[in-house]
């Protein structure tokens, strides 16, 4: 059976979506594709599958509401617009995905979770219980609570790392990471035309991990360097991860469908 199988029967599905995929240039949200990304997992969802979604974008969303003209750089008050995008991220999330007759909860998570046996049994309870109840958890780190991944000190970096965390915790299957590259390119593709997409890395190697350069987009934090420090995190847990484009994300159906999409890093047996 091939690896790309392995990801056509996955039963337990993380989906990641970072701000570049739910923010226009300009940092506004982009409605359309946020409405788009809830129709394509409640689809998923009805075929059977289990879905968490991770989501970035609460910072994103909260310069949007309060149509400032730039991110702040002061902590203080990243941590306010946290707190304000949350609440309006969860609204949008909730409305888009009750349209299609499915209910969310929220689950916001810090470092330490993975720190404490304790809350991570509690954490990996609440999971199971709404999965189990076909519940779809939309997981965020808790930006208003925590500075590291704002200062970029826990290297969730724009919760990639998180993802494969919760991946992890919840025995997933498959990680989908979506992102505003393809996949994972041997050298840059914004600096060099000559890049070229790796359909699929069974071993991150030193090479792998020296292609991966800086961060990407001037809102996220996520780079391709957080991306691959994920893939060693979930693959190295026995969770598939694939790296694709979000612009469109009816790719999340195209992807558990077996297609060769994006760059699949094949889990550890």
């Amino acid at each position: 059976m091939g690896f790309r199988e392995n990801v056509k029967n996955a039963k337990r599905i993380v989906v990641k979506v970072g701000t570049s995929t739910l923010t226009y240039e300009n940092g506004q949200i982009n409605l359309g594709r946020i409405e788009k990304l809830t129709r394509v997992l409640s689809d998923v969802v009805n075929s059977g599958k289990e879905v968490t979604l991770v989501t970035s974008g609460a910072v994103g969303v909260g310069v949007g509401k309060l149509k400032l003209k730039e991110k702040p750089t002061n902590i203080r008050e990243i941590q306010a617009l946290a707190s304000i995008g949350q609440c309006e991220l969860m609204h949008i999330y909730s409305k888009f995905f009750g349209e299609y007759s499915h209910i969310v909860g929220q689950v916001l998570l810090t470092r330490d979770v993975i720190e404490d046996e304790h809350i991570k049994e509690n954490v990996c309870n609440t999971f199971e219980l709404l999965l189990n109840k076909g519940i779809i958890p939309i997981v965020n780190e808790n930006d208003t609570v925590s500075i590291d991944e704002l200062e970029n000190i826990a290297k969730f970096g724009d919760n990639d790392n998180l993802s494969a965390i919760v991946s992890v915790l919840i025995n997933a299957d498959v990680l989908i990471i979506l992102s505003d590259i393809d996949g994972f390119y041997d050298s840059n593709p914004k600096e060099n035309e000559d890049a070229h997409l790796i359909k699929q890395i069974d071993e991150i190697t030193e090479e792998i991990e020296a292609c991966a350069g800086g961060a990407g987009s001037s809102l996220g934090t996520g780079g391709m360097a957080t991306k691959v420090s994920a893939a060693q995190k979930a693959t190295k847990a026995g969770v598939n991860l694939v790296l694709a484009n979000g612009e469109d994300p009816a790719i999340i159906t195209e992807i558990l469908s077996g297609e060769e999409i994006g760059t699949l890093f094949t889990a550890k047996k």
